[in-house]
């Protein structure tokens, strides 16, 4: 039973009470942007957010943008393949069979196996920060 306040997760066809991480890392597994958010909503809601939060130090001005992303086919939504379009990112994304109901139009989604299996570093991540939690 939900209490006042808490927010609600779905985990498959369960609620459970918890919260989500949107996390944004390098291919070596350091993170670049993490926002902790109740975890009632779909994580594509939140991508945009995430990546303007991506702020790395140099010498000139901060840089702000990946050369490329990679991210599950739970991302694959047309307005965040147009939000890496305009920021002239490269997205690695495949496409969620749910979306293949519709009929495809315009060009086709960039998506290269080889490159998407440097993914595993947000998993690695995520173990990493689960780790104690299991115990």
């Amino acid at each position: 039973m939900k209490k006042r306040g808490e927010p609600t997760a779905y985990n498959g066809h369960k609620k459970r009470n918890g919260i989500k991480i949107h996390a944004c890392v390098t291919c070596d597994g350091f993170s670049l942007a993490i926002i902790i958010l109740p975890g009632n909503e779909h994580d594509s809601k939140r991508f945009i957010e995430v990546m303007d939060s991506i702020k790395l130090k140099s010498s000139r001005r901060p840089r702000t943008r990946p050369l490329e992303v990679l991210a599950d086919s739970a991302y694959d939504n047309k307005d965040i393949r147009e939000y890496l379009r305009s920021r002239s990112i490269k997205n690695n994304i495949p496409v969620n069979p749910r979306n293949l109901k519709k009929i495809p139009r315009g060009r086709p989604t960039r998506f290269e196996y080889e490159s998407y299996h440097k993914r595993g570093a947000i998993e690695k991540l995520f173990g990493w920060l689960k780790k104690d939690l299991e115990k």
